[in-house]
């Protein structure tokens, strides 16, 4: 059984179409990387994921349960989902460990005690051990997207979706962040991230997909989309990556 299944998804925004039939499944321990211009669609997919946004049409469904059914508990569903945006939405009155602790102390009823060991155990496996007692406007960019990140994996979470999270960085900070995404992937995490980089992207997915104007033009392994996509579209879009040097 897959991980997720999305199922013709289609989402309106004021009479506009933004997502437009969508299927797609992700396995467990895959990496999933959306590719796209701005305005594709591919945050908007990652927030209806996550129920963020209400879909119009379709099913998305979670370890087989239809997560998408009007009557499911969004909290049960949102306990099992990790979710990092591109601004890092740290609370700034609450210390680096006070951050990562909250949701498993408040939501899933972990005692403190217990919160917090995991806590420092995740802040030193990803190189911030002396900041648990920081404050997030003490930290650089790099890291506080990194606390972010350990935010979400606190409470455990089945599905990781990574939303742009390098694009609020420095160049020099990024690669610090796609870091921990790589290891991540090592850990055998199941994930769904939005990309830029697309040599990252590259070089971390299983399953590329492309969208364009709210629909999955086209998806496959990163080494058929970057070398020989099949449709117009996404050979347009990836030659406009190449000439901007963002490859």
């Amino acid at each position: 059984m897959s991980v997720l299944t999305i199922e013709g998804v289609w989402k309106n925004f004021h009479g506009h179409s933004v997502l437009r039939g969508i299927d797609l499944e992700v396995e467990s321990h895959e990496v999933v990387s959306l590719i796209g211009a701005s305005g594709s669609g591919k945050s908007t997919l990652l927030r209806c994921v996550n129920l963020l946004e209400t879909v119009d049409d379709g099913a998305i469904y979670l370890d087989g349960e239809e997560i998408t059914d009007p009557r499911v508990n969004i909290d049960q569903v949102r306990r099992r989902l990790g979710i990092v945006f591109q601004s890092f939405n740290l609370f700034p009155h609450m210390t680096v460990l006070d951050n990562i602790t909250l949701a498993p102390r408040q939501v899933h009823g972990v005692a403190r005690a217990q919160a917090e060991e995991q806590a420092h155990g995740l802040l030193a496996r990803f190189g911030l051990a002396e900041k648990a007692k920081a404050y997030p406007d003490q930290l650089s960019g790099g890291q506080q997207q990194r606390v972010a990140i350990i935010r979400a994996l606190a409470t455990q979470p089945r599905l990781m979706l990574l939303d742009e999270v390098t694009s609020a960085l420095d160049p020099e900070l990024v690669l610090e962040v796609l870091g921990i995404i790589r290891e991540l992937k090592e850990s055998g995490m199941t994930m769904i991230l939005t990309t830029h980089e697309m040599g990252f992207c590259r070089d971390i997915s299983d399953l590329v997909c492309f969208l364009d104007g709210g629909v999955l033009v086209e998806k496959g392994p990163p080494e058929q989309i970057f070398t020989s996509p099949e449709q117009p579209r996404t050979q347009e879009f990836l030659r406009s990556v190449l000439e901007s040097g963002r490859f």
